[in-house]
């Protein structure tokens, strides 16, 4: 009889305490993260050239505000200049810009500018739109777009992160996964088959998962902000408690007991590496959680309300409106999924 594989019979390696809570609480973050929208389009340039340096990419999804452009390398290399700095960026680097922050992408220098956004075609689109620009033979591939995500409204996640994301496949042993999910990218825009839109949407979502974990991983050592907070045992432990279960009726006492602080020494705490207070995080996430159900799902928004923690409609409205500057009922006009 075969032997059982190694990994089925050993006992499961140890995990401290601190370190569970954090991955718990990541989990819970990354589990809600769905794109409410995206658009992608491949253009290939030739010899010397540049963009224009405006997020001309976020306008395409009408909510510049919310968009998050990105680029994948797939071919050859070219340059980006974002805030003041200039990056060579390579076959296999994948960059996103959280925040929609203007960059301007080219080759050479004294090239011709080109403005892809305004030359693709006009939608629905039965397949990937893809620019040429030229005949040289020095070319460059690129995979862009944009993308909406309605977790990003969650402000400890969206304050924990840069202005660009960036990572290498090419070097980075740790980003085998995210190299595969562009391969197969990259396939599905060479070889079009039916979804294949709904398949590169899909894709998309992942890839970008893949560089948000990639950036948590590698910004835990921060002195504060979320990640510094999650990492930290006894703050971690009561984020993952949040996070598991935001419906319940929490209060000081019973996240003071659960976090093994005192109330004064957790809210201290809260303040000093979130900028927040215990209560105003738990309200945060749920507000959050809100977000993703108005545009995900048709609950009626007394129910909404409910699983956010209100008493009425009118209070939950109230809320929301001061946090996202609109009612519930308008933010599920404007980002519903289609």
């Amino acid at each position: 009889m075969a032997g059982l594989p190694k990994e089925l019979i050993e006992s499961p390696k140890h995990v401290e305490v601190g370190r569970l809570a954090t991955d718990d609480a990541l989990s819970d973050v990354l589990r809600n993260i769905r794109l409410s929208g995206s658009l992608q389009f491949c253009f290939m340039p030739t010899g010397a050239w540049q963009t224009d340096a405006a997020p001309s990419l976020s306008e395409l999804s009408g909510k510049p505000s919310s968009a998050i452009p990105f680029h994948i390398i797939v071919e050859g290399t070219c340059w980006m200049k974002i805030e003041g700095h200039a990056h060579i960026l390579k076959a296999g680097d994948v960059v996103a810009f959280p925040f929609g922050t203007g960059h301007q992408l080219g080759a050479g220098s004294g090239g011709r500018l080109i403005l892809p956004t305004q030359n693709l075609p006009p939608k629905p689109w039965r397949e990937i739109p893809v620019l040429h620009y030229g005949k040289e033979a020095q070319r460059v591939r690129l995979l862009c777009g944009y993308l909406l995500c309605d977790a990003l409204n969650f402000r400890p996640l969206r304050n924990a992160l840069p202005t660009l994301l960036h990572v290498s496949t090419r070097t980075n042993r740790d980003t085998a996964w995210l190299r595969a999910t562009i391969e197969q990218i990259v396939s599905e825009v060479d070889s079009p088959r039916s979804g294949g839109l709904s398949m590169l949407e899909r894709l998309t979502e992942v890839t970008f998962i893949e560089l948000l974990r990639h950036q948590i991983i590698t910004a835990q050592s921060q002195p504060g902000g979320w990640l510094a907070a999650l990492a930290d045992p006894a703050l971690g432990k009561c984020l993952a408690l949040i996070h598991d279960d935001p419906a319940r009726e929490w209060s000081m006492q019973n996240l003071s007991a659960a976090s093994g602080l005192s109330r004064s020494t957790l809210a201290e705490r809260f303040e000093t590496m979130l900028g927040t207070s215990p209560m105003r995080y738990v309200r945060e996430w749920r507000l959050c959680l809100a977000c993703l159900a108005l545009s995900s799902t048709t609950k009626r928004i007394a129910a909404i309300a409910h699983e956010a923690g209100y008493g009425t409609e009118a209070a939950f409205n109230r809320a929301f409106s001061r946090a996202y500057g609109v009612p519930p009922a308008t933010w599920r006009q404007t980002t519903k999924r289609g």
